[in-house]
């Protein structure tokens, strides 16, 4: 662990209450005014404890109790926690998507740690885009902080079946279209899929991102998979708040810890998971945010090297989050692809990770499995390139039906999801299961806000058929709980004139997995008329965050981040002046 570096004079939250002047007395006299005493704050840190908790997130019910724990954590290592609620950014609830908002929380995160008299920050959050939001916007404040996740939520269940939030709902709502669940049952279904608080307990984005944040070092070793109900997530919080104490004395910033060797571990740990499909956009952001120029090369290189090994839904058949947890969670996934992790990497522990993950073991071979015996010989995702998306675009192959790793077919074409859906429950729809749907204008600008809309319903007439899975392409994300060959992400979107707006119904769409290829087959000349021809749609937004968002975000394969927020956009921001 490192030697203490601080001093009490040193604390940045002296700046504010130290100095023997007017407006030092002004906030000493006012945070007495709520009942402390200069014994809570004198050559004390201040703790931020930046909690997404509100009454519409149930990813997050319990951070109301959570938040309490980790002050006892502050308050026993000798801190001075202060809550700073931010916004929920709720998965469930916020339209049209939660992905809008990400870089809101991002900015109101940086902001609330810069502005406020604090020397270390708790990051609390879980629910998909809080992960992200969080650390991209602490990491460009620059303090020492620690992510306390969320948690999954227990299994769901249903006359015995264990189900999965998500990938089950997905799975049963189709059987309900072809006429095979009743309304009762499906009733019953919504009453037992979500069973507690805390975030999708299959391996979808959430359980992503929390993981990711600990692959890259800045959580308590084994933190991102413990279930929100179970009480080593009390402990657990506690823990967080007498950590981040420390680190403040050590002066442990993020700096130090999100180096490119812990990006590339998070990587490689998503591929190893059956990660979701937004982990690529969120890490990418989050890597810049460090100063670290991840790419989409980044990912292609792990997923030829890293097989898929965590045997949890939507990529593998059975288990969920707590399985995994209990079978010795991402420690123990780490210590089975060690030989592709840096393990001489620091972490918010003060110690490497290969510290970290020494003592950790794997309890159920089938949950987490060996690198000899994966659910999937390769990782979790694969970028495909070519005329229809020359920046590239994504599949999770591990969570496809294989047939279509190689397949050809003729497009059926959406400018927009009411007419999509609309004709998909159309019985008389003019579609086989060979046809490749497509749904564009659904990216970061076409959305707005690039929604999760991705994972295209199967059409009506096929499901009656037994069709479950057919090729889907589009410029927007899907759930991480969702499977199927679904290929996301297209860059550049149609909205900005990307090649996928040029596609017309009945061309030939051609994908090669294997091959890392995507191809409309269209002479070129036919697409330049196209091109010439093709029209800019309205502008999403005249005014407000979403005119200011679509002035500033950038494409998918850049990480969907504002270009003023990335690190390598003008000075750095001083400390804000106290007159």
């Amino acid at each position: 662990m490192a030697s203490k570096k601080k001093t009490p004079d040193q604390l940045r939250s002296a700046r504010w209450f130290a100095p023997d002047d007017l407006r030092s007395f002004g906030h000493r006299s006012r945070i007495m005014q709520m009942g402390y005493a200069p014994a809570d704050w004198v050559d004390k840190p201040v703790i931020a404890l930046v909690n997404t908790w509100s009454d519409i997130n149930p990813c997050h019910a319990h951070f109301k109790h959570r938040v309490e724990d980790v002050k006892r954590g502050v308050f026993q290592a000798g801190g001075l926690p202060i809550e700073l609620p931010a916004i929920s950014v709720a998965e469930n609830f916020v339209k049209p998507t939660t992905m809008l908002y990400r870089n809101m929380l991002a900015m109101e995160t940086e902001e609330l740690i810069r502005s406020h008299p604090v020397d270390g920050v708790v990051l609390m959050g879980g629910c998909d885009k809080s992960t992200p939001g969080l650390l991209m916007g602490a990491t460009s404040a620059g303090l020492p902080m620690i992510y306390l996740p969320a948690g999954p939520m227990l299994r769901g269940n249903w006359k015995g079946k264990i189900l999965g939030s998500g990938s089950d709902a997905w799975k049963f709502w189709d059987e309900r279209r072809a006429g095979n669940i009743s309304n009762q049952e499906w009733n019953d279904i919504e009453a037992g899929i979500a069973r507690s608080y805390g975030t999708c307990m299959t391996m979808g984005t959430a359980a992503t991102m929390m993981a990711i944040a600990e692959s890259i070092g800045m959580t308590l070793p084994g933190a991102s998979s413990i279930p929100a109900a179970d009480s080593n997530h009390i402990r657990m919080s506690g823990d967080c708040g007498r950590r981040i104490v420390d680190m403040v004395w050590e002066d442990l910033t993020p700096q130090k810890i999100q180096t490119r060797k812990a990006y590339e571990n998070a990587i490689a740990v998503a591929m190893a998971m059956g990660c979701s499909t937004n982990a690529i956009i969120h890490l990418i952001g989050m890597a810049r945010r460090a100063g670290q120029d991840i790419s989409l090369e980044d990912f292609e290189k792990a997923s030829r090297k890293v097989p898929v090994i965590a045997n949890i839904r939507p990529s593998g058949e059975q288990y969920l989050m707590e399985d995994f947890y209990y079978a010795g969670g991402l420690p123990g996934l780490m210590t089975r692809i060690k030989d592709h992790l840096h393990l001489d990497v620091m972490t918010v522990t003060g110690k490497t990770l290969g510290e970290n993950i020494a003592r950790a073991e794997v309890h159920h071979d089938d949950v987490i499995r060996t690198v000899e015996n994966p659910i999937y010989a390769e990782g979790a995702l694969a970028v495909l390139k070519g005329n229809l998306a020359p920046d590239g675009c994504v599949i999770k192959p591990s969570a496809c039906d294989p047939r279509f790793l190689k397949h050809t077919g003729p497009a059926l074409v959406f400018d927009d999801y009411p007419s999509m859906k609309k004709a998909v429950d159309d019985e008389n729809l003019d579609v086989t299961a060979d046809h490749v749907l497509i749904l564009r204008n659904a990216g970061p600008l076409g959305g707005p806000g690039m929604p999760e809309w991705g994972m295209l319903p199967i059409p009506k007439k096929l499901v009656k058929q037994g069709v479950r899975d057919m090729v889907r392409i589009s410029d927007a994300r899907m759930s991480g709980t969702s499977y199927g060959a679904c290929i996301l992400h297209v860059a550049p979107e149609s909205f900005v004139g990307g090649p996928l707006a040029l596609v017309r119904n009945g061309d030939m769409i051609s994908l090669d997995v294997d091959k890392r290829t995507i191809s409309l087959d269209v002479p070129e000349a036919e697409l330049a008329k196209r091109k010439a021809a093709w029209k800019q749609p309205e502008a999403r937004y005249e005014r407000g965050y979403g005119w200011m968002f679509s002035k500033h975000i950038k494409q998918a394969d850049q990480g969907c981040d504002f270009d003023f927020l990335e690190t390598g956009f003008g000075a750095p921001v001083r400390e804000p002046d106290i007159f």
